[in-house]
Formats: structure tokens, sequence, C-alpha cells
């Protein structure tokens, strides 16, 4: 996800657009709905479940009432004998039958949820990889993954919750008031209305001023887990300036806001909670108040009596759990916000509406390369490149050489279209690659870059990257080719030796060899070197020098070069300085022209043959 860090000058600047700004919660909700309305019937058969076992459940008091209405003295034996084991058995049907659909309603959407989870976290992720260069170099690789874990896992509390809480709750609540409107008088459905809105109405203002404290910790949450994984995968540099102590202060700085959110946040639930439970005693003191002075006057019963009490415990037995999943509803909608806002980042280097593949004419020559009157900036005050113009003919070998921050790196950031031109077009066999479909244009072109970074796997797993189809023959011979074959036979597990993170296990050299083999394996009509060579000793440099050439015969080939030793056969040399090509030729020819490239050659070769003095 974020690009290991590059040594030359012209590296951009890191300013990637943010998009996890606020949104209301409807839109997270909303851009959830198409997820799980892929299995409408699903969906339709669950809520169907869902109120029949609040029907169910309404029931059960309501036979109770009943069975404690007929067992009165005045009832004939035969009547206490058949009527109450009648009830019993419906009583305990209906129970059997609330138990039944409620877990028929949970094993019918388990399907949607799990499907809405890997769809979105599947969507998140291509679109990470589809977003632009500067957005990863703007954004750390842990807050970036802690986001999408975040959000994944609050789509399942938004569902677990809503679906099995907060529905069911409301349906039965408008159950009740409508039994209580229908069979006694208004009352009791008006004392119950009041406690509901009441109820909500306070859950939902001191959550809403809750949820400030819950965000506070969301972002401190993230950014100490940015700083920890950042300082972990820098842990050589850590150790070479003894940082260990300045890491762990900033660390903590996190730490500690986000500990001072979180007291915050449980003392303010402290409050929540007692206004609610002041709200439900008042209720249900003035419900069974009601309820007793029926039973006084005659007009309600017993039964009525503990009728009305089972279903206010029913009832706020749930609602008693109202602010505690309010709260968690309200925390996975800001975790959802937070994913679905990685979403709505603008790709700033997309395929245009229709783009074709690109078409190589001769993949056994490579392609032919022009830059046309290139200008580019990462940023308007400082422009990087300034109308540089130059071809690579096909099935020829071009190099690029200059001081550090000349503007070599970016020509290869380009060609590779991570990032458009402002001005001019790049052309390969005459198709202007902004008008070619990106997969295509990065499949032409295998690169080999100074900085290489390995997958946490095997030797085999990373050289195998070039193709992920190669068979372990190809993988061999790959190897074969960048002449690290002896060294991997000299491992114990050989080619299943484990690389580490990053690469870490190897050196410098050793990675840059496995770069060279994945990318020799992908067998692109393109090769790119940037500065391919660097981290290896002299010896492996001349051998690996002359298989490239070999490679380059049938390949159009464009080299970054640091050591101008390596380029001395390029059919093209360009000198650049300062974002413009100076000079251009031959090795001969820019030696005889005494120019700048002859100065960089006379100060390489003195570095050369100058012996250290011991």
């Amino acid at each position: 996800m974020r690009p290991a860090s590059h040594h030359h000058g012209d590296t951009p600047p890191v300013v990637a657009k943010d998009a996890s700004t606020k949104r209301s919660d409807w839109r997270a909700i909303r851009d959830l709905l198409p997820y799980l309305l892929e299995h409408k019937t699903r969906v339709i058969l669950a809520l169907l479940c869902m109120v029949a076992a609040k029907f169910a459940n309404l029931g059960i008091p309501i036979l109770m009432k009943r069975l404690i209405d007929t067992l009165n003295i005045n009832s004939t034996p035969e009547a206490l004998l058949v009527v109450p084991l009648a009830l019993i058995i419906a009583y305990g049907l209906l129970r059997f039958s609330a138990a039944l659909f409620n877990e028929l309603r949970e094993g019918l959407f388990a399907r949607v949820t799990q499907n809405a989870v890997r769809k979105v976290a599947l969507q998140v992720f291509e679109h990470l990889h589809g977003l632009a260069l500067s957005f990863h170099l703007a954004r750390q690789t842990g807050g970036v993954s802690r986001d999408i874990e975040r959000g994944t896992r609050g789509i399942q509390s938004l569902i677990s919750y809503s679906l099995y809480s907060i529905l069911p709750t409301l349906i039965e609540f408008a159950l009740v008031l409508g039994y209580f409107a229908y069979s006694y008088n208004y009352w009791f459905a008006a004392i119950t209305l009041v406690a509901l809105v009441l109820y909500i109405s306070f859950t939902v203002l001191v959550t809403e001023w809750r949820t400030q404290f819950r965000r506070t910790m969301n972002k401190m949450d993230s950014r100490a887990n940015q700083k920890a994984i950042d300082s972990l995968l820098n842990f050589e540099t850590v150790k070479y300036f003894g940082n260990e102590r300045f890491e762990a202060q900033r660390y903590d700085e996190n730490l500690l806001r986000y500990q001072t959110a979180a007291i915050q946040s449980q003392k303010s639930l402290a409050l929540l909670n007692l206004g609610q439970q002041s709200i439900i005693g008042v209720g249900l003191v003035l419900i069974l108040w009601r309820a007793t002075l029926g039973v006084i006057d005659g007009t309600m019963t017993l039964g009525d009596l503990v009728l009305v009490n089972t279903l206010m415990i029913q009832l706020y037995i749930p609602l008693n759990f109202l602010g505690v999943i309010y709260r968690e509803i309200k925390q996975a909608l800001t975790d959802m916000d937070r994913m679905f806002s990685l979403l709505d980042t603008e790709k700033e280097i997309a395929d245009i509406p229709g783009a074709k593949p690109l078409v190589i004419n001769n993949y056994a020559t490579g392609p032919t390369v022009q830059f046309e009157h290139v200008s580019f900036s990462y940023e308007a005050r400082r422009e990087i490149l300034h109308d540089v113009s130059f071809t690579i003919p096909a099935g020829t070998i071009t190099a690029i050489v200059g001081q550090s921050g000349a503007g070599k790196s970016t020509i290869a950031r380009l060609l590779f279209r991570f990032y458009d031109v402002q001005a001019g077009k790049i052309l390969i066999d005459d198709q202007n690659i902004q008008l070619v479909q990106q997969t295509s244009l990065r499949k032409a072109i295998g690169i080999v870059p100074q900085d290489t970074v390995l997958f946490n796997d095997t030797i085999a797993y990373n050289i195998a990257y070039g193709r992920p189809d190669a068979s372990i023959a190809e993988v061999r011979d790959a190897a074969r080719a960048a002449q690290i074959d002896s060294l991997i036979e000299r491992l114990p597990d050989g080619f299943k030796t484990q690389v580490g993170e990053r690469g870490l296990k190897l050196s410098g050299g050793e990675k840059q060899r496995v770069a060279i083999a994945r990318t020799l394996l992908k067998q692109p009509a393109m090769l790119l070197f940037d500065e391919a060579t660097s981290a290896l000793d002299s010896k492996t440099e001349r051998a690996l020098q002359e298989e490239m050439l070999g490679l380059a015969r049938n390949r159009t080939t464009l080299i970054i070069a640091h050591r101008l030793s390596t380029i001395v056969h390029a059919d093209q040399i360009l000198v650049m300085d300062q974002g413009r090509i100076i000079e251009r030729g031959t090795h001969l020819e820019l030696v005889e022209f005494n120019g700048k490239y002859a100065e960089m050659w006379q100060m390489q070769e003195r570095s050369e043959n100058t012996v250290p003095v011991h």
C-alpha cells in the first residue's frame, strides 16, 4: 500500500487529498443498502420472521393472563383440568415459535451480512489500489488498514444491532401500544408512548453529544496505530539512531489523548444511564398504578395486572440496552463512514470511458516510446520536467543520467502513468498512454527499481509475483538469469525461504536480484531499470550487465543510471539537468563532446581508480 521511500531528489511531495471528512449517518446507510439488497428475498423473509417472532412474543403474556383468569375458585374441576392444560400447551408452542422465528431470521440474514462485508471490503481494497501514488504517499498504511478493519466490523455491528435489537423492539412497542389502546383505556397507551418518546429523545440527544468523544478516541487510536506500524517498519533506522525512547514518547502522546477522550466518554455514559433509568422507573410506576386502580374498581382482573406488568417488563428489558445499542450503532456508522469515505476519494489517474488496451506492434522487439514536449510538476511552484522530448526506438537501449533531482525517476513514474503530464504527451507505438487502459500499459512494462520492497513471503512467491501463474521451473529459470540461483541453493529452505517484512532478511543486493528475476519472469515488452544494479558488488554487477544487455536486445529498454559504466553500450544516452535534456548521444559521442557527461565520466573514473590508503 504505502510505497517505499525513494532517494531521488525528484520525489513528489505528499499532497494527497483526504476524503475522510464527516458525512451524515444516513449517507453511510445509503451506501450500504445496495450490498444488502442483492439478496432481496432473504431480506424480506428475515423481516417476516422477525414480525412473526414479535407476534408470538406478544401472545405469550396474553395467554398467561387467560390462564390466571381461568384459575378461580368458581371454576368446575373439569374446567380447571382441561382449559389450563390447553392454555399451557399453547403457551409452550408460542414460546417455541418465538425462538424458531428468531433463529430463522438470523440464519436467513447471515449470508446477507457476510456477503455485504466481503464485497465492501473487496471494493475498498481494489479502490485503494486504483488511487494515484500521491494518495498513498500522503496516507499511512496503519491508519488505512485500521479504517477498513473497523468499517467491516461496523457493518456487522450495524446489521446485528438494528435487525436483532432496534427493529424488533420498535415492532413490539407498536404491538403493545395497539393492544393497550384496544383492550384498556387510553391512559396505558399514553403513558407507554410518552415514556418511549422521552426515553428515545434523551438517549439520542445525550448519545449525539457523546459521539465527539468516540470520534476523538477513533482518531487517536488510528494515529497511535500509524506511529506504531511506521516505527516497527523502520526498526533498523530506530536502532541506528538510538531513538527507541523518542518513538515510545510519540506513541504515548497519542495514547494519552486516547485515554483522556475515553475517560470523558465513560463519565458521559454514567449520565446517560442515570437519565434512562429515571425515565423507565417513572413510566413503570405510573403504568402499575393505573393497573392497580383498574383491579380495585373491577374494570381489570388480576390477570390483566399481571399482563400489563409482564408486557412492560418485556419492553423495558431491551429498552435498558437501547442506549448502549444506539451508541454502538452510532459507532458502527462512524466506522463505516470512514471506510466509505475512502471509496469517495477520486481517482486522480483514471481510465477514460471506453479506454482500449495498449497494443504492442511487435512484442519480439518491443514498442517505440516517444516523449513529446512533456512538462510536469508535482506542485505548481516547482516544475520538474521542462519541455522534454525524446524517442526510444523499438528494441534499443536508452539511458538517462544526471544529478539527483534532475527528473530521471519522474520520467519512469510518468511512463507507468502514476501521474499525468500537465503538457505534452507520451506515446507507446503511437498510442497516447492517457487514452489506454492502465492495466495493459503496466503489463507491457517491467521495472527493476532502485529500492526493492518484497512481500513477507518466500523467495519463490516474490519471484513468481512477476507472473503468478508461472511454473516452478520458470521461476527457477528466472532466478538463474538473475544470478541468484546459487544463493538460493545454499539456503536451508531454498526457494521456500521466508524473506521477512519488506524483505529485510535479505541483503540489498539479494533483494535487487530477486526484483530482477521477477521482472524477467514477467516477460514484458519493455524493460525499465531504475538504478537496478546500485546495490550489487562489482563482480555481480558485471555479470548482470551482460545478462541485461542480452535481454535488452529483444526489448525496448530504458535505464536510469548512476554508474556510467553500466550504460556505455546504450544506443542512446540522455543527460538531464534541472528537468531538461542538455545532451544526447552515444557514450563515445558524449565523451568526445566534452560536456557535462564527459565531466561526470572523468569524475567516476578518478573515483574508481583511487586506491584507499590504510
